[in-house]
């Protein structure tokens, strides 16, 4: 494994094991199309983790919207944002050195080069306990009326693709469409809005600094809309090392998380990522992602699928309880 400090060691020539799917087969129903789809996503997330998706539906005006709200907030001075300042896994604002990605892989890394705008879950739980740990309400900015509604158009689209996409998943994998759906009645799940500044706003990188950096990500699947640029994101695979993620702006990117990876006994790689700090050639550059976090109903038991499928037979653990720990090691005291 590359060195997770080393900034300048990835290759601007993109992955070539990421490969772009047209879910349009998917919605078609023809067997035929939907197992090919089905074993290109398998060969996929066996070796990056990763794959890019065309023809998800999601509308681009919306998608552009959303963003140019949040850049109005970002945009905002910090004594404005600080009223919603929240931590890691809550609802708010995180500011600058509140994460930091790399403490996920046991590596003492500088604080994240980013801001970010986090919301989960909209709805509560039936339980009181289930809702002290995993439901609040999400907090809206004044500033930014408009974001609400923009946010909230923009959770219904991705809960209705996570789901889609689990029962491909689940046809990929083999046990059916519904093996990670019937685990989904209440999930919660997270979306980041991710700033990231150019050296103007969070000064020349630290060794080892990135905008995020090097982790794999703790659900089950994430759906993210990103934007390209020099110090963007870069995905790691053992044959290749670091390489830059390919792009393409009709898209959105796709990667598997712990909590998959283990479900499936490692028969799929959690996809290992970071994103650059700001370039030295290009020190203004901003870009913003909209990242959301697939995850499942609390208290789901996640169990290795046996061999052959599974490669690894992990012990089996609470969904929740391990997101929860895995939250914890990346918040910055």
């Amino acid at each position: 494994m590359s060195d997770p400090a080393e900034v300048t060691g990835g290759s601007a020539k993109p992955v070539a094991r990421v490969p772009t799917v047209d879910l349009g087969p998917w919605f078609s129903g023809e067997p035929g199309a939907r197992a090919a789809l089905a074993r290109t996503v398998d060969d996929a997330l066996r070796t990056a983790g990763f794959l890019l998706v065309t023809g998800h539906g999601v509308d681009p005006e919306l998608r552009c919207g959303l963003r140019e709200s949040a850049r109005a907030f970002f945009a905002l001075p910090a004594a404005a944002k600080e009223p919603y300042a929240t931590r890691v896994g809550g609802r708010g604002w995180l500011g600058p050195g509140a994460e930091a990605n790399g403490y996920a892989e046991g590596t003492e890394t500088p604080p994240d080069l980013k801001e970010s705008l986090t919301f989960a879950t909209r709805e509560p739980f039936e339980d009181p306990e289930t809702d002290a740990e995993w439901y609040a309400p999400n907090v809206w900015p004044a500033e930014t009326p408009e974001l609400r509604e923009l946010c909230e158009e923009y959770l219904t689209a991705m809960a209705g693709l996570e789901r889609l996409l689990l029962e491909l998943l689940g046809e990929a994998l083999g046990p059916g469409r519904d093996f990670f759906t019937r685990h989904m009645d209440h999930p919660t799940y997270g979306f980041n809005i991710n700033w990231y500044p150019g050296t103007e706003v969070v000064g020349a990188p630290r060794p080892g600094q990135f905008r995020i950096g090097p982790h794999t990500d703790f659900g089950t699947v994430t759906i993210l809309d990103r934007q390209t640029g020099e110090g963007g994101l870069q995905v790691f695979t053992d044959t290749d090392g670091w390489r830059d993620a390919p792009y393409d702006p009709a898209a959105l990117t796709i990667n598997i998380g712990d909590l998959m990876a283990r479900w499936t006994g490692d028969r799929w790689r959690s996809g290992r990522h970071r994103v650059l700090p700001p370039p030295v050639g290009a020190p203004a550059e901003e870009l913003i992602s909209l990242v959301y976090f697939g995850e499942c109903t609390p208290g789901t038991l996640v169990e290795s699928v046996p061999a052959p499928v599974g490669r690894v037979a992990y012990e089996p653990v609470d969904s929740h309880v391990y997101l929860r720990r895995k939250l914890d090691s990346i918040t910055v005291d």
